[in-house]
């Protein structure tokens, strides 16, 4: 049979935070009231935060984006220009809690605007432009880097006419096939027309 101490050992033991509660209450704040000041605290850094990474790098938006490719390709139709920063809203709350995590993820995205410029120098080679860039940071942590883009109008216009001269040229010799099959029908029919002639005169003067 337990004696009274034991009994409220067992009872302190099961409901861990009912003496701090009450601790709390007699200083005049309770542990729930705690938490939702503690709650109100981080959402105001994590917003002081978004308004800080806003100014250093621009367009930050906070979105959690999937990693596979339909995903990747829907966030950069929805997107235009360079810089574009994408941050999963978990990703955010540790970067504003944790100096070392906004260090890491930071350096990423320095690291992406960097690379832009030589983004663009190879899709340049290439004849293409860049319509829309960005980085990409997943609820799970990983990093990605999206590019969409399409030919220059100056490389484009060019493939067009290189295509259209083909067209032409390939109307162009389908034409003189045909005047030459013409040519060849005629000439055909007249040689007919001559042989028959001879049969028939031949003919009349056997008879």
């Amino acid at each position: 049979m337990m004696n009274f101490n034991e009994i409220g050992n067992v009872l302190n033991s099961a409901y861990p935070y009912a003496n701090r509660t009450q601790k709390t209450t007699a200083s005049g704040t309770s542990f729930t009231e705690s938490l939702q000041k503690a709650a109100e605290t981080s959402e105001v850094r994590v917003e002081e935060y978004t308004e800080y990474l806003k100014s250093k790098y621009g367009n930050v938006m906070v979105q959690s984006v999937g990693r596979d490719q339909n995903s990747i390709d829907t966030i950069g139709a929805g997107t235009a220009g360079t810089g574009n920063i994408v941050i999963a809203p978990n990703i955010l709350e540790e970067m504003a809690n944790n100096s070392e995590k906004a260090a890491y993820y930071e350096e990423k995205i320095q690291y992406f605007l960097d690379s832009i410029p030589r983004y663009q120098a190879e899709l340049s080679a290439m004849g293409h432009e860049i319509h829309s860039c960005g980085i990409v940071i997943h609820p799970d942590g990983t990093v990605t880097h999206y590019i969409s883009g399409d030919l220059k109008p100056e490389v484009r216009a060019k493939i067009e006419a290189k295509i259209k001269a083909e067209q032409e040229e390939k109307a162009k010799r389908k034409k003189q096939y045909q005047e030459l099959s013409l040519e060849a029908a005629e000439k055909r029919r007249l040689l007919m027309e001559q042989y028959n002639q001879k049969q028939m005169m031949a003919e009349a003067l056997q008879k």
